[in-house]
């Protein structure tokens, strides 16, 4: 990647000279990177499993649906045919990649009372953003493997002498079949565009306040079922904090959100999204056509998602605590 400095710099028309790299962080999809150079810095993503140009072409329109609503994110540039998404080549490979503006700053605090108040009001304002969604959400949001489908990926896991092998077993004969239940497709009256991956993490605070990351995801969803999954992950998960709870769902709602979370039909996004991810990381885990690095890392991935799969217990106490907020 570090040969691919001055590429993007010309690219994106970023002006000559020296131009360096380094890393930042890593995610399921992509590596982030820092691009340097001429007194300036912006974050690159590369993206690790190829492009879908008209994904690029929903995150953008999302960002500007949502910037006039006043939603802060880091911009989206577009490169000097205009395109906001790049293929670039270079001695060490191929590679997709999107340039932002970096944003220094801290990772969101998921207990601050303020944090939370941002949220809730920025969720609503991206399901006003994206009304009038005339797709259908994926079946990432809407589908989960089947029996037969854990059944094969099992076999192979331990074929490949895996050590979270029995694990992943375990949860298969439990969580896996419980949580697919209520995984089932959505009303189109309830579909909006939104980020899909509204979680702490994505957020950073910098200078002038909070800013929304990561809008890879951006695309057609349930609201109901988004405002379900990020109250769930927004409150702590598994370890929920009933007021912290509360207090995202009664901003959502002070700012005009209208999504109601009804009880574990609700969560089904957050039960497909689970489901689907362990099933995809399992998969790359084997898959004798990535890097080792990236077969490393899915395992990580499993092995910590394997020990946070939401419960139903949780779901249901969450449900319970939110009956006076609508």
């Amino acid at each position: 990647m570090h040969d691919l400095g001055g590429h993007i710099a010309e690219a994106y028309s970023l002006g000559a000279g020296a131009w360096s790299v380094a890393p930042v962080a890593r995610g399921a999809l992509g590596q982030i990177w820092k691009l340097s150079g001429g007194g300036s810095s912006w974050a690159v993503k590369e993206l690790l499993f190829g492009c879908d140009e008209e994904q690029v072409g929903r995150e953008a329109g999302l960002r500007r649906a949502a910037e006039d609503l006043g939603i802060a994110s880091p911009r989206l540039m577009p490169n000097r045919h205009g395109a906001y998404v790049s293929r670039l080549s270079a001695a060490s490979g191929e590679s997709w990649v999107k340039l932002y503006d970096w944003i220094d700053g801290t990772t969101a605090d998921a207990s601050d009372p303020e944090i939370l108040d941002w949220f809730g009001r920025t969720m609503a304002l991206l399901h006003r953003a994206g009304e009038g969604a005339g797709e259908t959400p994926g079946p990432w949001y809407t589908q989960c493997p089947r029996d037969a489908d854990w059944k094969d990926l099992h076999e192979k896991v331990r074929y490949a002498g895996l050590l979270w092998s029995d694990e992943l077993g375990r949860f298969i004969d439990t969580s896996a079949a419980e949580l697919g239940r209520w995984v089932t497709s959505v009303d189109p009256v309830d579909v909006v565009t939104s980020h899909l991956d509204l979680q702490p993490q994505n957020v950073l605070v910098g200078r002038d306040g909070p800013v929304l990351l990561d809008w890879d995801n951006a695309g057609p969803a349930s609201a109901e079922q988004e405002l379900a999954r990020a109250v769930y992950v927004w409150s702590g998960g598994n370890q929920i904090d009933m007021d912290s709870a509360r207090r995202v769902a009664r901003a959502y709602r002070r700012a005009g959100g209208r999504a109601v979370i009804a009880g574990p039909q609700s969560f089904a996004m957050l039960f497909a999204t689970a489901l689907n991810f362990i099933r995809v990381q399992a998969e790359c885990a084997i898959d004798p056509t990535v890097t080792a690095a990236q077969r490393e890392f899915a395992s990580d991935q499993v092995v910590a998602s394997l020990r946070t799969v939401p419960a139903m217990a949780t779901v249901s106490q969450l449900t319970a605590a939110l009956e006076t907020v609508w």
